[in-house]
């Protein structure tokens, strides 16, 4: 038996450092890997269920081609690629190279990714997307504030007294932190969460508030006016390293706890206890999650928020600070901007990038000069995780030709013509970064692909010799096929960076050379002012927000004025500890603890519309609808149902059939949450 050291590569806090152990050509055992100090549990239910994934019956072994009765046909690789590359020449004579739309989704980290988009500048450019669908609001809410986004050691946030989870269910979605907050609670700390949903994190916490979706941003303000009215405020920080505290003085002194409690729906007994704790506890640190972001105010949100730490000085020091994405391990130039947040002021020619991940739908129907002909997708599954899928749907389905790259048929992939099976991430060496603890990890070859399996990197060099691009012009591109060149490739990336090289990545997880381990410890902030910006132009030149996060509801809301009732209930998308979006929900192993979608109901919004435990009941507004069982909760904030996302079609759970197509007010992030809907037994 072999072990190697590897790490999982999903879109995921964790991002675990693992030793996988391998006989006969086959997974036997994975276990955590002990240089990752910020895994040392070993991956979760997830990343056990590598060992079936990779063998699944169903996943994808050789290229398949759609019928003319919608199934799916095997077809050998090399009329596949002559396929695709007729259609490529085709769109590109006929519209222009920018008439193909490139695609890629966040499924897997690594620094091969990036050669999708070195193949399709070699073909002569494309239109691709701009924005995300995860965490943009809130990256620019704090690079506007801090200057960058980077937060302490994972480990650091056990040295902390009081721990605000804002909007963050780490017990279920980076269970890894989960070992760090309950040393600092045995230590006497104190853990608050902030959720409309009674989650596995409430069960931890010493105080839960429950805020009206969408309303964080006042709560936020709430709670800086009840510190600087009771004299909390740390003066000596604030006069060395906070730019626009006046203003902001100003702005949160017109908030107290009961206007909060007007505009929130939580106790103003509740607001101010919290503000009390703030008040006598040192230090703090916020811990916030992904979902509070994606309103379309939840920019501004986040700006507030990270106004409490300035004001009580609770930033660049041990068991302080702002714990949100962490991307210092992202050295490389090719992935040091995941997010991709901003298209271009000026075209360059090759690429137009014009498409918005959260207008994808109507962005791609929208498209002209060129229009949008054909699409290639890899790393993603849009139709079910995109908002406002029925308009997704359309867009697809208008175009003349797709092509995806999975390792299933998702429901994207049984919208395309040709479906490319792709590697698993055992089957090809890659270098990783990860968004919240800071190691560089290889992602190691451990298996031979299975059946026809190819990766990425070698299907674009055959369909480059398909389309006439030289094997010259791909050098430094595009690595060959074999291991050894796979290997050099990447270990021209690490070259620049001291410390970093595959002999050392093999041996397991390197910090960077430029590792902080008490982010801002020294007080340093890359903001035009050299400080914390609570008051910000670029804020407002940009985005054309408020130069100071003042609070306004959300755009879909039930507080709008004029607002209809007709559909009065705010649906809640959260993820899950089962699946990472809409991956590893059709395994076995993973069904047998999660067998399928529910939708949950307040028994009080349930018994004024007649639903009962395991009615059939349809969610739905004017965006489309979907139908599934109800499960009444009474831990969910009464006025909300909620159903965790990625569900595909076929299972009822889809629930972006009702989400809006709307960018956050900063970032170019997705608002899925700015979703209204009604539920009607059926």
């Amino acid at each position: 038996m072999s072990v190697h050291t590897t790490a999982c590569p999903r879109n995921c806090y964790s991002t675990c450092g693992m030793r996988v152990h391998v006989a006969d050509g086959k997974i036997r055992r994975i276990e955590p890997h002990a240089g990752n100090r910020a895994t040392p549990e070993g991956v979760c239910l997830k990343g056990l269920s590598y060992v079936e994934r990779v063998r699944s019956p169903d996943r994808i072994l050789q290229p398949l081609r759609r019928t003319s009765s919608g199934s799916f046909e095997p077809i050998g690789w090399d009329d596949a690629l002559d396929e695709i590359a007729g259609q490529l020449h085709r769109v590109r004579e006929a519209f222009g190279p920018q008439s193909l739309l490139y695609y890629a989704g966040s499924g897997t980290k690594g620094l091969l990714n990036a050669c999708g988009m070195e193949f399709w500048r070699l073909f002569g450019g494309c239109t691709t997307t701009y924005g995300d669908l995860c965490w943009p609001a809130g990256l620019e809410a704090t690079r506007l504030t801090l200057g960058d986004n980077r937060h302490s050691a994972p480990w650091d946030i056990a040295r902390a007294r009081l721990i605000l989870m804002w909007g963050k269910n780490a017990a279920e979605t980076n269970i890894h932190q989960m070992p760090f907050i309950q040393e600092a609670l045995a230590a006497g700390g104190r853990l608050v969460v902030i959720d409309p949903r009674r989650t596995e994190s409430v069960e931890k916490a010493d105080l839960w508030l429950r805020p009206r979706p969408g309303s964080d941003g006042a709560l936020a303000l709430a709670l800086c006016g009840e510190v600087i009215r009771s004299g909390g405020v740390d003066t000596e920080f604030v006069a060395n390293h906070v730019h626009g505290y006046e203003e902001f003085c100003r702005l949160a002194l017109e908030h107290d706890a009961e206007r909060a409690a007007e505009i929130c729906e939580v106790p103003a007994n509740r607001i101010r206890e919290l503000a009390s704790w703030i008040l006598a506890t040192r230090p703090m640190t916020i811990t916030a999650g992904y979902g509070m972001q994606r309103y379309t105010n939840s920019g501004q949100t986040v700006r507030a928020i990270l106004g409490l730490l300035a004001i009580t000085g609770n930033l660049g020091r041990p068991g302080a600070g702002w714990v949100y994405a962490n991307l210092q391990s992202h050295v490389f130039d090719e992935v040091r901007d995941p997010v991709a947040c901003y298209p271009p002021a000026e075209p360059d020619g090759v690429v137009r990038v014009s498409v918005s991940t959260a207008r994808l739908g109507r962005d791609l129907l929208d498209q002209a000069e060129p229009p949008i002909r054909m699409a290639w997708v890899e790393r993603g599954n849009p139709v079910t995780q995109n908002p406002d899928t029925n308009v997704v749907l359309e867009a697809l389905r208008s175009l003349e030709y797709r092509v995806v790259v999975d390792q299933f048929l998702t429901d994207t992939a049984r919208e395309a013509d040709i479906v490319l099976p792709a590697k698993s991430m055992f089957e090809q060496t890659d270098v990783i970064g990860a968004y919240w603890h800071p190691y560089v990890q290889l992602r190691q070859k451990v298996l031979e692909p299975p059946g026809e399996v190819k990766p990425e990197t070698e299907i674009y060099r055959l369909l480059a010799s398909k389309l006439g691009i030289a094997p010259s012009d791909l050098d430094g591109r595009i690595p060959g096929p074999s291991d050894e060149e796979v290997e050099a490739f990447l270990e021209t990336r690490l070259a620049p960076h001291e410390g970093l090289s595959l002999e050392r990545l093999k041996e397991g997880p390197a910090l960077p050379a430029s590792h902080e381990e008490v982010a801002f410890s020294g007080s340093r902030f890359a903001t035009p002012s050299g400080r914390v910006e609570l008051a910000s132009d670029e804020a407002a030149d940009r985005w054309g927000v408020d130069r100071l996060p003042r609070y306004a509801e959300p755009e879909e809301s039930v507080r709008r004025a004029g607002g209809s009732n007709r559909y009065p209930l705010y649906l809640m998308t959260p993820n899950t500890k089962n699946r990472i979006h809409s991956q590893f929900g059709n395994l076995e192993m993973i069904r047998r603890v999660d067998p399928g979608p529910a939708v949950h109901v307040h028994p009080e919004d349930a018994t004024v519309r007649g639903i009962e435990e395991a009615a059939l009941v349809r969610v739905f507004n004017a965006r489309g609808e979907f139908r599934l069982p109800a499960r009444l909760d009474s831990g969910l904030k009464s006025g909300c149902v909620s159903v965790t996302n990625g569900w595909w079609i076929p299972e009822g759970g889809t629930v972006n059939f009702c989400s809006p197509g709307k960018e956050t007010d900063m970032g170019h992030g997705a608002a899925f949450h700015d979703t209204l809907v009604e539920v009607e037994a059926v």
